[in-house]
């Protein structure tokens, strides 16, 4: 194989990718100034196996598949925990989430808790956390998107800025012109293609191997350098007390933020009925499932061919893993962006961190658009929601080129530190809100509230204090060290309490009522 057959192909399935997301966008864009085709796709837009394939690809992004194939590769039994851990959670969240959140004419968060309590003085609150969580997630995928294409095409690091800008305009794209339905179809498209890449990657790994995953782990032991450590749980977060709490507090992070992101949540507003969510379980679990068990491979692949240090050496939290396993198992003349192997794992890359971008900004734009703005008053009809839609796409634009101008100032700046700011906010905030909801008689727009405001700022001082700040090295300021709290990720403290605050504030809102009530009792009953 020649060594511009490499490139050459990565560039017919970068614009073969681009050119049939827009073609799918576009035929999506029929009856987009109707909120409910904007907003959820259509009531029938898609059945069991749509909607499950759409909810797999708004879960899968870049830190299922860069972060986790280093964990894997660094850290052994933990990075196997934590696909564990991303396999189970949205299996919970379909299985108990997905019949619940089913709600007509419901298009984001705070649309479902404004139905569900009835109150719409929680819509707000519901909208800063929904931001606060989707913001650091943006910020993510799009520096991804901008490392992906150079590397993909060889381009110089000065062209990073140029490559994050591209791939917003194309977010931007797929979001205001084909809406929830379009990116529907290029979430679709993009498990097509995970589904494809990865399964290849793990079976030439495996087949290196002689087919045995035995002796796959056994040669990544022996190439980590941590010996029997590697396969027990703790290697990640040392065997110290804090190190074990540590990761209790992200298996507990993970476990219940990845079910409450806002962008997966919205998906399931649209089925149709429960027996559609029911069946859906399937088709999102299963492909995920899939993914995950690629990226396991593969993480302990690159541990075995090219060692734990080698790895480390490169990127401190392993996010390269995945690509430099590719460049050992298919090493060409001129580097690994000539391998054939390379291209479509980078182009699968590309197609999942970019679609998870467009869902991500959908998600964020119609917060922005329906959370923070008065409701239109009964009777104003179509002219009403044309306006809202117009506005829906505005703030696409803008969250894109806001999020597009402070991933290329951040670069890989903080990325691990950003995405558990945003899965404790799921944990600790949008977690207890949904399942109070839900399930606890008597919660309120109060509990709401109290939930929000008061476990938001615990979340950012303890993470400030935190090694994922300073003390680490792959924290925001490595060259420092004034961390004062000792978790990396705090979610052992932030999600109780998230939880508790929610009770409190039920409580209050129920003395208040009791209190309001007594007068009337007593003039009720002649006292």
């Amino acid at each position: 194989m020649s060594g511009g057959d490499g490139q050459s192909f990565a560039l017919v399935v970068f614009l073969g990718f681009v050119a049939v997301s827009l073609l799918l966008c576009g035929l999506a864009a029929a009856d987009v100034d109707d909120p409910e085709h904007f907003y959820a796709g259509g009531s029938a837009a898609f059945g069991p196996v749509g909607g499950g394939l759409a909810i797999a690809g708004d879960y899968i992004s870049a830190a299922t598949l860069l972060s986790t194939t280093g964990a894997v590769a660094l850290d052994g039994a933990d990075g196997m925990l934590f696909a564990a851990a991303t396999v189970l959670s949205l299996f919970l969240l379909m299985r108990i989430l997905g019949e619940p959140l089913r709600r007509t004419g419901v298009f984001t968060l705070g649309d479902f808790l404004t139905d569900r309590l009835g109150d719409p003085s929680a819509r707000r609150a519901l909208g800063i956390a929904g931001l606060v969580v989707l913001a650091p997630l943006l910020l993510v995928q799009l520096t991804t998107v901008g490392r992906i294409m150079t590397a993909m095409f060889g381009l110089p690091e000065g062209a990073l800025t140029w490559c994050t800008v591209t791939g917003g305009a194309l977010m931007i794209c797929y979001a205001a012109v084909g809406g929830m339905r379009g990116v529907g179809y290029v979430q679709i498209l993009k498990v097509g293609v995970a589904l494809t890449a990865l399964p290849l990657l793990a079976g030439i790994v495996l087949a290196r191997f002689g087919w045995s995953p035995l002796s796959l782990f056994d040669a990544a032991r022996d190439r980590s350098g941590a010996g029997a450590d590697y396969a027990l749980p703790g290697l990640h977060f040392g065997h110290s007390l804090a190190g074990r709490l540590d990761l209790i507090g992200f298996e507990a992070t993970l476990l219940i933020g990845a079910a409450c992101l806002p962008h997966v949540t919205m998906r399931l507003h649209p089925l149709r009925d429960a027996r559609t969510a029911r069946r859906a379980v399937g088709w999102a679990v299963g492909p995920v499932a899939l993914v995950c068990a690629g990226v396991v491979v593969a993480g302990l692949g690159a541990c075995a061919l090219i060692g734990r240090d080698a790895i480390r050496a490169a990127d401190p939290g392993g996010a390269t893993a995945l690509l430099m396993v590719v460049g050992a198992l298919d090493p060409v003349e001129g580097g690994a962006r000539h391998s054939m192997l390379f291209a479509i794992v980078a182009c699968a890359v590309f197609a999942t961190t970019l679609a998870a971008v467009a869902g991500i900004t959908l998600a964020a734009a119609s917060s922005i658009a329906r959370d923070f703005r008065e409701r239109p008053a009964r009777g104003t009809g179509d002219r009403s929601a044309a306006r809202e839609i117009r506005q829906a796409r505005v703030g696409i634009v803008i969250v894109g080129a806001v999020a597009v101008l402070l991933a290329a100032l951040l670069a890989d700046r903080g990325t691990m530190t950003l995405i558990a700011l945003s899965f404790t906010v799921a944990a600790s905030v949008l977690a207890p809100v949904l399942l109070y909801a839900l399930f606890l008689p008597g919660f309120s727009a109060t509990g709401v509230r109290w939930t929000v405001y008061g476990t938001l700022p615990l979340v950012m001082v303890l993470l400030t204090g935190s090694p994922a700040m300073t003390g680490s090295p792959v924290a925001v300021f490595p060259g420092h060290d004034i961390h004062w709290f000792p978790l990396q990720t705090p979610g052992l403290i932030t999600i109780p309490a998230g939880f508790l605050l929610g009770l409190v504030g039920r409580t209050r809102v129920s003395a208040a009522r009791q209190r309001v009530r007594t007068p009337y009792d007593e003039v009720r009953t002649g006292g």
